[in-house]
């Protein structure tokens, strides 16, 4: 595919975002429709998205990279569970390796976007702070790969008496690259996959570190390293190895996961004999400090890499505590039972927000998209919004195996409209449909913002996917014009959309 000179404004598709999803969604695209012209729209200065953002101690995957990685890519590293540098080489690799990063116009982000129908293109505005001017462009399709997070700014719960505290408060998104938190007494609020990541990683050289959970959450110590992944990648080769762990690595997390929710009290039992086991010696309650209140894989299961958390707690580096804040101290956090944790630096790892489409506005021959109006159609379109996609992976496995997913569906259809000579195509919903939350996950950070975002409904193709195997028969393998797809030419306006039940 050529170069596009810098000042060209159209093309055929438009990629929101530099991060994982945005470079894989090119990388389809150059393999599979090569006289397509794309951009990639970069608010940031930077390739990677999360893993160039995100930058606090001991950040990495709590999922192997042989299936976090693309389906294209092979990772050759030595450990599976890699730390957030090694993944985002990786990515600007990938980039640079298939000249990707020449598409990539960074300092740019997208604030809105019209459909027009009797042209059958998006006009796209576009913002470039450091130039201080705004730009107008067009594109036959719009791709948003950016993900579900709000990178502005990290969520904060109220916290009592925070003025008073006279030593340093950080979010975990906005982490200092000149804090020095040795020989601090740190505390760190949460119980999640960053507060799992984040307290081995500032115990090493911190006076101690206390993990402060409100509730805990389920983790389980898997190794770093992946003996059998290494082992088929030295016998059979980077490319067919890497393929063949990343099977077996799939079957895993499906087992694993089905297992969990069909036999959760089982579940439940064999991860407190895990923990009880990596507990011994350490100071903590495994029926306190490690018994959430829901089942296995309601929320996403945290992983300690090597068993690094509970290595620090049977030594004494690190300890949790659970309980609730009565309020910020001078010199710590008061705990409602009456304990004082005392504390130099605390660590608000207190979750993140969510951001529908990075927070676009989208119009549609002039009228205004109300995101939880529409219904996404197998779990990549909108119902109502020609010719747009997005990506969203999966939260009970590796975020990539349903990137890799979407961007080869969204390849055989742009084909199927160049077979057909359609210029559009627009999800319809035919009557009613009941409908339910997007993601059915019950962590706080998503039930908080589940409102803002699109509906999923009760039936296929109208329903997000979380299991693989299905959607590689939905979306790999299964027919492009299913009925529930309108072809469009140009001067074709789309529909009004179709009412939702509650």
């Amino acid at each position: 595919m050529t170069t596009h000179p810098a000042d060209l404004t159209h093309f055929d598709v438009l990629i929101v975002g530099a991060g994982i999803s945005g470079i894989g969604a090119a990388h389809h695209l150059q393999a599979n429709l090569p006289a397509r012209t794309y951009a990639i729209l970069e608010a940031r200065d930077a390739i990677g998205g999360t893993w160039d953002l995100f930058r606090y101690p001991g950040i990495r995957s709590d999922s192997d990279l042989h299936t976090f990685g693309y389906a294209f890519k092979p990772w050759t590293g030595d450990k599976a569970i890699a730390d957030g540098p090694a993944i985002l080489a990786y990515i600007e690799e990938t980039a640079r390796e298939n000249g990707i990063d020449r598409h990539i116009r960074f300092g740019h982000r997208v604030v809105r976007a019209d459909w027009s129908s009797e042209h059958a293109v998006w006009t796209v505005q576009v913002e470039r702070p450091a130039r201080g001017d705004t730009l107008e462009m067009t594109a036959r399709w719009l791709f948003c790969a950016s993900g579900y997070y709000r990178y502005d700014e990290g969520f904060t719960p109220q916290l009592r008496g925070l003025e008073r505290f006279e030593g340093e408060i950080v979010h975990p998104q906005h982490w200092p690259e000149a804090l020095d938190h040795a020989g601090r007494r740190v505390v760190v609020i949460g119980s999640g996959a960053t507060a799992v990541t984040l307290v081995p990683a500032l115990a090493a050289d911190a006076a101690h570190v206390t993990m402060l959970q409100r509730s805990p959450s389920y983790v389980l110590p898997l190794p770093s390293r992946d003996p059998i992944a290494n082992w088929l990648r030295r016998i059979f080769g980077d490319r067919r190895g890497y393929a063949l762990a990343r099977r077996k690595n799939i079957r895993r997390q499906q087992l694993v996961y089905g297992f969990s929710r069909r036999f959760p009290r089982a579940a439940r039992r064999l991860i407190r004999w895990v923990n009880a086991k990596q507990l011994e010696g350490a100071a903590a309650d495994v029926d306190v400090d490690f018994k959430p209140s829901y089942d296995p894989w309601d929320q996403r299961l945290c992983a300690a890499a090597d068993g690094d958390l509970f290595r620090e707690l049977r030594r004494g580096t690190a300890s949790v505590v659970t309980d609730h804040i009565e309020t910020f101290t001078e010199h710590g956090i008061r705990l409602r039972s009456g304990r004082e944790l005392e504390a130099d630096l605390v660590v608000t790892a207190t979750e993140l927000n969510l951001l529908a489409f990075g927070g676009i506005e989208l119009r549609v021959d002039g009228r205004e998209v109300r995101l939880p109006e529409t219904v996404a159609y197998k779990g990549l379109m909108l119902s109502g919004v020609p010719n747009f996609a997005f990506s969203i992976g999966y939260t009970n496995s590796s975020w990539t195996l349903k990137v890799d997913l979407v961007c080869e569906y969204l390849c055989r259809l742009l084909a199927h409209l160049d077979a057909t000579g359609h210029d559009a195509c627009v999800p319809q919903l035919d009557g009613e449909l009941e409908t339910r939350p997007l993601l059915d996950f019950r962590a706080g950070y998503v039930l908080r913002s589940l409102d803002a975002f699109p509906r999923a409904g009760d039936r296929a193709p109208w329903q997000l996917a979380m299991s693989y195997d299905a959607d590689v028969q939905t979306l790999r393998r299964g027919t492009v014009d299913d009925g529930t797809l309108r072809f469009l030419d140009a001067r074709r306006p789309a529909a009004e959309p179709a009412p939702l039940a509650a």
